[in-house]
């Protein structure tokens, strides 16, 4: 009996660590593609992974862009990136730690914040930038 209780335990816990690790994996893609999106200016792509609050305050794909390569450049234009850590945050949220090198070789850390969708897509609601530690500039 304790057997049978044991595999129904886990058999209950197992599919929730599968989907997590799923959605973890959909919300890496989702900031992978936007920085992919920015490297090309490709402004449609990257608005579509912004969540709809974000998407209110820049209403164009050319709104948006324009306010990330002014204020976010390092993400506009990264050099190269990777995401370090996922972690959860809140009921349907995700917060993604990320590194990024800038066009001129200044590092930085992001932090992005994301919410799972009704449609069940994970979009971005914001990104949090600082210099990474000992960095030069």
């Amino acid at each position: 009996m304790r057997t049978i209780l044991l595999f129904l335990a886990l058999l209950l816990v197992g599919p929730a660590h599968a989907a997590d690790a799923a959605a973890r994996d959909e919300a890496k893609a989702t900031v992978e593609r936007q920085i992919e999106a920015f490297r090309r200016d490709d402004a449609a792509t990257a608005y579509a992974q912004a969540a709809p609050a974000i998407q209110n305050m820049f209403p164009t794909p050319e709104t948006f862009i324009a306010m990330v390569r002014q204020g976010y450049s390092a993400v506009y234009r990264a050099r190269r990136f990777s995401v370090d850590r996922i972690e959860d945050a809140g009921e349907d949220g995700l917060a993604l730690g990320v590194t990024l090198q800038d066009a001129e070789g200044i590092d930085w850390a992001a932090l992005y914040s994301l919410e799972k969708q009704a449609d069940g897509a994970w979009r971005i609601t914001g990104c949090q930038l600082v210099k990474a530690p000992g960095s030069n500039a």
